[in-house]
This record gives C-alpha cells, sequence and structure tokens, in this order.
C-alpha cells in the first residue's frame, strides 16, 4: 500500500526542536527513564517531555511492548529522517576543521610575476607535501589585484597597496631593497655605478598598473634628477631577459633579482640612491577571514617569509 502525505507549512517559531533529541534517544534505549538519563532529565521530565512530543507530532510514537519500547508506524518512519536531521545538525554547528592531507579544491591567489617568483614556489612546494589533492591557480593580474579579491575572484592578493576598502584585511609580509640589474660584462660592472652613470644609462622599467610614479622616480625627483626611460614592460621576467641583451640597466626588488641571476646571464649592483624599501602584503576578504583552509593557507606564507632574511 503507498501512502501519500501532503506536506503543509509549519511555523517553527512554535515548535521545541530540542524534543526530536529526545526521540532519537528514545530509539535508542526504547526506554523513556534511561532516555532521560541520555539527556540529563529526570524520569518525570523525560515523560512530560515524551507528552510534548506526541502532541508536537501528532503519534504516539513509542508504546509498551514485551521487551520495551517499539516504535509505532510514524515512529518508525520518522527514527531514520530524525537521525539525519540531528547528525546535519551537528555537523552545522560543530567547528570547521581543516585536514590539509585530505583537503580538495582550489585556492585562487592574484600576485604579479615578481611575487610568484619569490614567494609562491615555496607555497606550491608545500602543496605538494602537505595538501597534495588542493591546487593552487594564480589569477590573471588586474592592476592591483584589490578588485579580485573584494569580487571573490581571488582569495588572496599579494602586492603593494596604498589604501584598502574596508572589507579587506592586510598583513605585512616582509621588507626588501631595489638594486641595480645589468648585463653580465657590463661596463658598470667592472668601474663601479655613481649616482651620475646611473641617471646617464638608458634604463628598462616594469609598469604594473600604470598608475602613479615609481619609488626610484620619487626618489631621484627629490634630488632634482630624472632618468631616461628606454624600455617599459609589464613583467618583470621580459625586463630582465631584455636587459640582458642589451646595455640597459633595470632596477628591480633585491630578493627577486638574486632569483633571476641564477637562470641568466646578468649581473647585480647595489642602487647608487636611497629608496624607500618595498614592503609586500598579502590581503584577503573578510568573507574569507575565519574559514580554516584560508587561515592554513595564509600561515603557509607567514611561514615561508619568515625564512627571509
Amino acid at each position: 500500500m503507498k501512502v501519500i502525505i501532503n506536506m503543509r507549512q509549519v511555523d517553527l517559531s512554535g515548535i521545541d526542536l530540542n524534543l526530536l533529541k529526545l526521540f532519537e534517544a528514545l530509539v535508542r534505549e526504547r526506554s523513556v527513564t534511561q532516555a532521560g538519563l541520555r539527556l540529563g532529565l529526570s524520569q518525570p521530565a523525560a515523560s512530560r517531555a515524551l507528552g510534548r512530543l506526541r502532541t508536537m507530532l501528532g503519534d504516539r510514537l513509542v508504546v509498551r511492548g514485551k521487551s520495551g519500547l517499539e516504535l509505532t508506524p510514524r515512529g518508525e518512519a520518522l527514527a531514520g529522517r530524525v537521525s539525519r536531521l540531528l547528525d546535519d545538525a551537528r555537523g552545522i554547528v560543530a567547528p570547521a576543521v581543516f585536514d590539509p592531507a585530505s583537503a580538495t579544491g582550489r585556492i585562487t591567489i592574484a600576485a604579479h610575476d615578481h611575487l610568484s617568483l619569490v614567494v609562491l614556489g615555496d607555497l606550491i612546494a608545500r602543496f605538494e607535501q602537505q595538501a597534495p589533492a588542493l591546487s593552487l591557480h594564480i589569477a590573471q593580474p588586474a592592476g592591483d589585484n584589490v578588485r579580485l579579491v573584494e569580487q571573490g575572484l581571488a582569495d588572496l592578493a599579494l602586492g603593494t597597496f596604498e589604501r584598502l576598502p574596508g572589507s579587506l584585511y592586510r598583513r605585512g609580509l616582509y621588507t626588501d631593497r631595489f638594486v641595480c640589474l645589468v648585463r653580465a660584462g657590463h661596463p658598470a660592472v667592472t668601474r663601479g655605478l655613481g649616482l651620475e652613470d646611473y641617471v646617464a644609462l638608458r634604463h628598462a622599467t616594469v609598469t604594473i598598473s600604470g598608475v602613479g610614479e615609481s619609488a626610484v622616480d620619487v626618489a631621484l625627483s627629490a634630488r632634482g634628477l630624472t632618468r631616461r626611460v628606454a624600455l617599459r614592460v609589464p613583467h618583470f621576467i621580459a625586463g630582465a631577459m631584455l636587459v640582458a641583451d642589451s646595455d640597459m640597466i633595470l632596477t628591480l626588488p633585491g630578493r627577486l633579482a638574486r632569483r633571476m641571476a641564477e637562470k641568466l646571464p646578468i649581473a647585480l649592483l647595489d642602487l647608487p640612491l636611497e629608496v624607500a624599501p618595498l614592503a609586500p602584503s598579502m590581503i584577503w576578504h573578510e568573507r574569507c577571514h575565519g574559514d580554516p583552509a584560508h587561515v592554513w593557507v595564509r600561515q603557509q606564507l607567514v611561514d615561508i617569509v619568515a625564512s627571509f632574511v
């Protein structure tokens, strides 16, 4: 026989959902007294709660049998559903736990090639060792990447940021000084590089956002000096490779320059100019602030840069 039950809307504000815990206990214990003890209720209190439960669900639910309480047909039909409902509720309110070893999914980070080369290589290694099923995606840069984080297109961004919206968090990563990069065998390598020599050379520069002056130009302007920029490129790697095949000079962060010097025929020189150090940060949206997976990733980045000297 197939029974069709029409569901009707119920106002939950007048329903004591805690009574479902008593029903779950009755299913397990088949005793009002033992079910009450499981929930910390006296026998009279458990009996009164059973009465309210029967009224709420419109059925006796349990009746006396030869070996304890037995479920009515409605009680049988509800037993599994109530158990699953309570398990789901416990899962909702339980603290979220992140296990890197079993985690899956994707973390999206917005970063230009500078910080991708300096920081993210070590992060990839940590993913491989600790979270092998978690993938890392480097988002296509969009200006300073703030908009990507705001709109949820990136979980976090690495870079240098000025004023940020109130919905974003920021944490500094490290500081770095600027150095000069020239091709191996460049005349400046043997004769040295003074400020006058530096200004006289043809410069390559990396322009990321295209907004505002660079720290180098600000420092030169304070001395009443300017430099000749012969090449502007949007990527540090392209700039370094082009300088390696020319007599131009490129000023860039020291940590990145040292990484490039391991791969390209280039030489590094001290910058003969006092320039404010670079201080990259990571930013993230408040929606991700307490998420265990995001907390873990941010901590990995903090641990990575802690080793920088």
